[in-house]
């Protein structure tokens, strides 16, 4: 990404989000896009912030948790921050797991109604 600034349909594709997305994370405050009249520009800063955002949703992590690790960043820094997200991520890894677990569970489960119901048919 260059330091050139995206306009806001320009950031919408290059982070293919949805118009409503990105208007949705400025109101919360995610993002602060620079404002000419009624356009939005994003530079550098809001372009690495949306990467953050991103990752973070993908990661499973809830918008006020990222929101937060932003605003630490730019109040308490980098070693702060890490230190907090290394807490939440151990967290998050740990509900992934569990309901990795459950997921497992219930394709077991699944798998064995469905073989057993195709067990039936092939007796008829």
């Amino acid at each position: 990404m260059s330091d050139t600034r995206l306009s806001f349909k320009e950031m919408c594709a290059e982070f293919d989000v949805t118009p409503r997305t990105l208007r949705y994370y400025e109101y919360i405050e995610l993002l602060q896009p620079d404002r000419e009249g009624r356009a939005r520009f994003y530079g550098p800063r809001e372009c690495a912030r949306m990467k953050l955002i991103l990752r973070g949703r993908r990661f499973g992590f809830p918008l006020e948790d990222i929101r937060q690790w932003l605003l630490m960043y730019e109040k308490d820094g980098t070693e702060h921050q890490m230190q907090v997200w290394v807490e939440h991520a151990t967290s998050q890894l740990e509900e992934l797991a569990r309901q990795r677990a459950q997921l497992d569970e219930t394709i077991e489960e699944l798998r064995s109604l469905r073989d057993g119901v195709a067990e039936d048919l092939r007796k008829t």
